[in-house]
């Protein structure tokens, strides 16, 4: 088979490296940062004990320290990237918690501070899809025609019974509609997904993607479900055990949910990175790199790559259709 053609490695999906590197003609790393934001969803505007997963620093991983200010944030960044990539170029990455969820006016001092930094090609921002307004769409339009900007939308599930077991507080309607507007602005989309959250079958967890792959999304995360010490899910998970994904189970998941999605779609990421020290469960999550070769090593042993599935069925529609005829 001939190298995946989304992919400057041998990878058999649509890279965020070769993505990138495209767009840019050179290597970009991503910074992450912590603005200091609150969430609707910890400051009793909807709840107060946030997505249950969530961990001290408003997600399953880690920015910077809040308690530093973004500039020396993104140096100290800046300065580890360069260890590695002398000559990169860098996007901001704001993180932790709702990075919408704030006055326009504090939203524009902190984005912009960022990208006045040299080398500096973009930003990328997290946020709830109940947690833009129109004057912030409108903001984020303005700041998409002079940087690469990137909205990362958190959904995790299509399917309404989990959303309410981990307390995302918003509907699917709610995420559609908000999807619809920033791609009305043509503002770059990445969709974050879970799998294994509680209850999950693997049907359920491939109809998301299918879902997604439908409404044209540029790129998307794929994260495993960890269960953190001092989380909600932690209590959850003790008084309710649930299965959880086996690396196994999880790189089958994986695969299959890539044969659903087109190859024009970033595949941003495959699995989270835990840190140890804070993890209950699964374990294997932390060697994020072996799940990773693993993924790469069973597409190659099934001769498989991302939008095999959809090749297949516009393959079998057309011989039917000339069939038909």
């Amino acid at each position: 088979m001939k190298s995946f053609p989304y992919s400057n490695t041998n990878k058999r999906y649509h890279t965020l490296d070769y993505f990138y590197k495209q767009k840019f003609k050179q290597k970009v790393c991503k910074i992450s940062l912590n603005a200091g934001f609150t969430c609707p969803n910890i400051d009793g505007t909807l709840s107060k004990n946030g997505c249950i997963y969530c961990s001290k620093t408003g997600s399953g991983e880690y920015g910077g320290n809040p308690n530093d200010d973004l500039i020396k944030q993104f140096n100290e960044g800046k300065k580890l990237m360069n260890k590695k990539w002398p000559n990169a170029k860098y996007i901001g990455y704001f993180q932790a918690r709702t990075n919408t969820y704030a006055n326009v006016k504090i939203l524009k001092e902190k984005y912009e501070s960022i990208l006045k930094q040299k080398d500096v090609v973009g930003l990328s921002i997290a946020t709830r899809p109940d947690c833009i307004t129109d004057e912030c769409l409108d903001y984020l339009e303005k700041l998409n025609k002079k940087t690469f900007l990137t909205i990362e939308l958190g959904l995790q599930t299509i399917h309404e019974k989990t959303s309410k077991i981990i307390n995302r507080c918003h509907d699917l309607k709610c995420f559609e509609e908000t999807l619809k507007k920033l791609q009305k602005r043509n503002i770059f989309t990445t969709v974050h997904i879970i799998n294994g959250l509680p209850n999950e079958t693997k049907e359920m967890m491939i109809e998301t993607v299918k879902y997604l792959n439908k409404l044209n999304i540029d790129a998307i995360k794929i994260h495993m479900l960890c269960i953190l010490k001092n989380t909600p899910l932690e209590k959850y998970y003790q008084i309710k055990p649930f299965h959880v994904l086996t690396k196994e189970e999880y790189v089958d998941i994986v695969i299959s949910q890539l044969e659903y999605l087109n190859p024009k779609i970033v595949i941003q990421r495959l699995t989270g990175d835990p840190m140890k020290e804070d993890l209950i469960a699964p374990l294997w999550t932390v060697k994020k790199i072996d799940v990773l070769n693993t993924i790469d090593k069973e597409m190659v042993r099934r001769n498989t790559y991302q939008g095999k599935r959809l090749l297949k069925q516009s393959l079998n529609q057309k011989a039917q259709t000339n069939t038909n005829n």
